[in-house]
């Protein structure tokens, strides 16, 4: 390399020599910073295809099920619908879980012990989650009968999928699945969960016994007690034990509070730590079952989006419903059951998983009208006030009448869920809906029930019975039917004084005796 001479350097060849060096010494040590670079910025992409193979690892060992019936949002900006299933499948258990809970051969099949909703969307970067109570009496999609909700999985996943859009207009975009051993794996990998319980409480059918008051730790098989708990019985000051009266809405209670602890207690002592988190992921991934569309990138997209969302702000509602003792459907006796509650159920809907409103208009498609309750004159009167709110009803008559006690059901062929939508929205009572594809006459049929109002939305519902039969097309042969009242219940109820709840901060905590 040659070097223009200075004017300075022709009188002083050290001077030269000198500003060489200088050059060459810059030269080398610009070279070594270029090599460090690109060193470490080598180690960087090792350490991320590393890191990127350990996740596919661990996303390689979760379950894909073929779940059918999802809907896919239009772009990933889209709100999704993630339907969050807790399965009381016995088939994984091993021997302490199944002396506690029953093999698989003493209980059989498997039911969604917890069905909730997770919505996300992604544009307000906003999650909320919706429960739907396990012992909702609704129709059974390729059946002529309803049952429990939590019954549809004993079918499978898809069936559930199926029932939970078609009966309630929710879109469902993905699946999740944790059984028994999952939920405890979590816990014990966490090393235990720390609740404070303000009353003993204690639940003869999930092995849940907290003879004191306190913050207690809890390992897994606790906490799941806790979750499962729907027959708690809390003891007052005076020594007497009261059981808590409304079973499973309270159990949703109660582990929506639960999750709140869980979540925090992950977030606290597992997305921080690379070790926990690997234990913890190695610990749900074996027994996590997810739809096979539920990709990694998916998973990936929705752990960076929401990872610094704080889950005591994500809201929390159970669907309304109204409570049916000792109920009779078809000649079997259900036991206690649910039925949907509009408009409450709606108004729910709308407000936690953001459903947009029907757009179609009622003169635009046929209705039929049965009477399905007993209810002297029932169909008739529907009808009219139908007709005067501008629907278009085609006919007027009879249906099986399967109790005495009975919700109303909108009928509607596949391709009219919204008109279906359109019609439950005006009215209120125990309105649930049905895809059929059976339907012979007007695509859309309703079925009324006991308790069935046309556009004057109540939170109490009463249907008054005529003592005359009839044998006239929209009447009934039946005997007379006694009036019935079912309030709905809160979608957001506070905790009670004897639920379990987060520790305050500082309280000290002791194993449960």
């Amino acid at each position: 390399m040659t070097f223009p001479v200075e004017p300075s350097e022709q009188n002083g060849p050290r001077q030269a020599q000198s500003r060489r060096r200088r050059h060459y010494r810059r030269r080398s040590r610009t070279k070594r910073a270029r090599n460090i670079a690109i060193i470490f910025a080598g180690i960087l992409l090792v350490v991320a295809i590393a890191g990127y193979g350990y996740i596919r690892y661990r996303y390689g060992q979760i379950k894909k099920l073929s779940v059918g019936n999802l809907t896919k949002p239009a772009s990933s900006s889209q709100p999704i619908n993630i339907l969050i299933v807790g399965s009381n499948s016995r088939a994984a258990l091993n021997g302490k879980q199944a002396s506690a809970f029953g093999t698989a051969q003493q209980v059989g099949g498997a039911r969604s012990d917890v069905t909730m909703i997770l919505h996300v969307n992604p544009k307000t970067h906003s999650l909320s989650l919706m429960s739907i109570p396990r012992d909702l009496f609704m129709p059974i999609p390729g059946s002529p009968l309803s049952n429990r909700v939590d019954a549809s999985l004993n079918a499978g996943p898809s069936q559930l999928v199926k029932t939970v859009e078609q009966d309630l207009g929710i879109s469902i975009s993905h699946y999740v699945e944790l059984n028994f051993d999952t939920f405890q794996s979590i816990v014990q990998t966490l090393g235990g969960l720390d609740m404070y319980f303000p009353y003993p409480v204690k639940d003869a059918y999930s092995g849940l016994n907290v003879p004191n008051t306190g913050c207690h730790y809890l390992n897994g098989f606790q906490a799941l007690a806790v979750v499962r708990a729907r027959h708690l019985e809390y003891q007052t000051s005076s020594g007497q034990w009261i059981e808590d009266p409304l079973g499973d809405l309270s159990r949703i209670r109660r582990d929506h509070e639960f999750m709140r602890v869980l979540f925090s207690a992950v977030k606290q002592k597992g997305i921080s730590n690379p070790l926990k988190l690997n234990s913890i992921l190695s610990s749900v991934t074996p027994d996590l079952q997810v739809d096979s569309g539920f990709s990694l990138g998916d998973m990936i997209s929705l752990a960076t989006e929401f990872r610094s969302v704080n889950p005591n702000t994500i809201p929390t509602a159970t669907l309304p419903v109204a409570l049916v003792n000792n109920y009779t459907y078809n000649g079997a006796n259900y036991g206690d059951v649910v039925f949907p509650a509009q408009p409450q159920d709606q108004a729910v809907i709308n407000q936690y998983l953001d459903v947009p409103a029907p757009t179609v208009n009622g003169s635009s498609f046929q209705i039929s009208v049965l009477n399905g309750s007993g209810v002297n004159q029932q169909a008739a009167s529907v009808a009219g006030e139908l007709r005067a709110d501008g629907f278009n009803v085609s006919s007027t008559g009879n249906a099986k009448i399967l109790s005495k006690n009975v919700e109303t059901i909108i009928y509607y062929k596949p391709g009219y869920l919204q008109q279906a939508e359109l019609l439950r929205n005006s009215l209120s009572g125990s309105i649930i809906m049905g895809e059929s594809s059976t339907l012979t006459g007007a695509p859309v049929e309703l079925v009324t029930g006991t308790t069935v109002t046309v556009a004057k939305p109540q939170a109490t519902t009463t249907s008054q019975a005529s003592s005359t039969a009839s044998s006239t097309p929209g009447g009934s042969t039946s005997t007379t039917l006694a009036p019935v009242t079912l309030p709905a219940t809160a979608s957001v109820t506070p905790l009670q004084p004897w639920d379990p709840r987060a520790c305050p901060a500082g309280a000290k905590v002791t194993p449960i005796a």
